[in-house]
């Protein structure tokens, strides 16, 4: 990206920097940075970084930064497409030791700021919090939509989120707020083809900081099709795959995978495993059609055969929906193994 316009800081460096991207945000601009401006802790700057804005969201934001003297804007005369490079660039020059996430068709309630930065500054290893979340407007939010928002606010604690963080983003990327240190330490927003969100949190857990959500609604996300993640491949299943996979890889360091589903998504996550140099001993299918078949050189095994086959290998269960994934956890602590040291939902 060019060097942009920033307009220049005024005041002291305050301790939480509201980092917040956009490109032709003009409709809901407004709604966003009022509910930002509005936090009851209102010592924090707030970044807008335009990327190359077309439908006047540039002079908008000037317009609000001459009102308060909180808003500072990034303006990059023509837009990269780069929400990576976006967010580098804010985060570059933000002087907060917190990072607060927001995008531009986002609401923030009243108190996220002020509560999310208090669990924060409650533990030291904490590298990120977040809150819980409520997509709206409601008529737009379909069933797949509603059961993600359901697994992700069901997922408060640090524990939670550990396990199964090879599922899905255990965190919404909007709702949280990141320790600078944790951030920087782990090398920042990193641009790969697949989702920089996903991605962070990964590589957050794998260097060992933690997080954790207040249990309340503090930030209203809004569903439309236009978002990044419907129109991005990169936060596509092949995405979140490679996301995923290099992260799995790291968490293995040279133990070798079972895992348990033959289908299309389990012969992917093998396919992205062996590739990175992990060692995948077999599969654990239910299915008779597929025991004795051999994808990618891996035979799969019938679940008891399996079973008895397993001596170090940690299991990875990968299977489609989100009752499958319960029933196959059952099935394995039914069978004496212990979610964490012995299988972890992957998928």
């Amino acid at each position: 990206m060019t060097a942009p316009d920033l307009t220049p800081a005024r005041g002291a460096s305050p301790p939480t920097s509201v980092v917040l991207p956009l490109r032709n945000a003009r409709s809901t601009l407004d709604s966003a940075l009022e509910s930002v401006l509005a936090q009851s802790d209102p010592d924090f700057e707030l970044l807008a970084i335009d990327d190359g804005s077309r439908d006047g969201s540039g002079a908008r934001l000037r317009d609000w930064a001459a009102r308060d003297p909180r808003v500072r804007v990034l303006s990059f005369p023509e837009s990269s497409g780069d929400l990576v490079g976006a967010l580098r660039a804010g985060c570059a020059v933000a002087r907060g030791r917190y990072l607060l996430r927001m995008d531009a068709d986002d609401l923030a309630h009243p108190e996220r700021l002020a509560r999310t930065r208090a669990l924060l500054e409650s533990d030291p290893r904490l590298g990120v919090v977040g809150c819980l979340v409520r997509s709206f407007p409601e008529a737009s939010i379909q069933a797949g939509r509603a059961r993600y928002d359901a697994w992700l606010n069901g997922l408060r604690r640090h524990e939670d989120m550990l396990r199964e963080r090879f599922v899905e983003s255990p965190l919404a990327h909007p709702s949280v707020l990141l320790r600078r240190e944790a951030l920087e330490g782990v090398g920042g927003y990193r641009s790969f083809a697949g989702p920089e969100d996903y991605d962070l949190w990964l590589r957050l857990f794998q260097a060992g900081w933690r997080a954790e959500k207040v249990p309340a609604i503090l930030h209203f996300w809004r569903e439309g099709e236009g978002r990044l993640s419907r129109v991005d491949s990169r936060y596509g299943r092949a995405g979140m795959g490679r996301a995923r996979s290099e992260a799995l890889v790291a968490h293995l360091a040279g133990r070798p995978a079972a895992i348990a589903g033959a289908g299309q998504a389990g012969r992917r996550l093998a396919r992205d495993l062996l590739a990175g140099g992990a060692q995948v001993s077999f599969f654990l299918d239910l299915d008779p059609r597929k025991v004795g078949k051999a994808p990618h050189g891996v035979p799969v095994l019938g679940i008891e055969a399996g079973l008895e086959a397993r001596r170090q290998e940690l299991i990875l269960t990968c299977v489609n929906g989100w009752g499958r994934r319960a029933a196959v956890r059952r099935l394995l602590e039914e069978r004496g193994l212990e979610e964490g040291p012995d299988f972890l939902l992957a998928g």
